[in-house]
């Protein structure tokens, strides 16, 4: 999914894009942002509910 990037000091808009890490200087006032995408925790494995054996 493609993020905003954003200048952390004047919030210019540098980019749109997928990215893992980056690092980007704004032309506007020449910062240069270090950015890195945070890792999502793995979603829930849930098991489906057992049905009850006939015997």
């Amino acid at each position: 999914m493609e993020q905003e990037v954003r200048c952390a000091n004047c919030n210019r808009k540098l980019a749109m894009g997928v990215f893992q890490l980056l690092n980007i200087k704004c032309p506007r006032c020449g910062t240069l942002n270090s950015l890195r995408v945070q890792a999502n925790p793995p979603p829930e494995c849930r098991r489906a509910p057992s049905t009850p054996s006939i015997e």
